[in-house]
Order: C-alpha cells, then structure tokens, then sequence
C-alpha cells in the first residue's frame, strides 16, 4: 500500500496517510528510512491496524511531483491576471 509522510508531531512521531484505507497511522520516526522527509512516499505493509514494515517508493514521489507541477501550469496558462488593481 502507498503511504505518504504528512508530517511529524512532537519531534518523534511520524504520521502516514495510507491511500488505500485512508487512514493515517503514527509511527516512531527512527521507523522510517533513514533521510526520509516530510512529502516521502512509502510502500507500506499492513497487519491489522498496524504498520509492519515501510520501504521508500522513489517512483510514486516522482510521480506526485509531475502532478503538482502539471497542475500549476495549468493554473497559470489559464490565469486572467487579477481583478484586483495595485496601488
């Protein structure tokens, strides 16, 4: 399953969002990979409600990066420019 690092509480705690049960799980950072950062993927095996193992998935951040960015051009070829004028 694809998780996402959403962020990190207290210094220690790290938060996954999983995709396919969209939940979000809270593991020790020293779990994760080491040089893992806030917007990571991870592929990411279940055991009830448990998180059993994380391994990073390089292909799946890449692939979010794309979206973003295709996203934002978008917005901006299709941008009108402000109704509001400066002073």
């Amino acid at each position: 399953m694809k998780a996402v690092y959403d962020r990190l509480e207290e210094d220690r705690h790290a938060v996954l969002l999983v995709e396919e049960t969209n939940r979000e799980y809270i593991v020790d950072k020293e779990r994760l990979p080491e040089g893992s950062k806030v917007h990571d993927w991870f592929e990411v095996t279940l055991q009830g409600d448990k998180i059993i193992s994380i391994t990073r998935d390089p292909e799946a951040a890449a692939a979010q990066l794309e979206k973003v960015k295709s996203k934002r051009r978008n917005l901006k070829r299709n941008s009108r420019g402000s109704r509001f004028k400066r002073k």
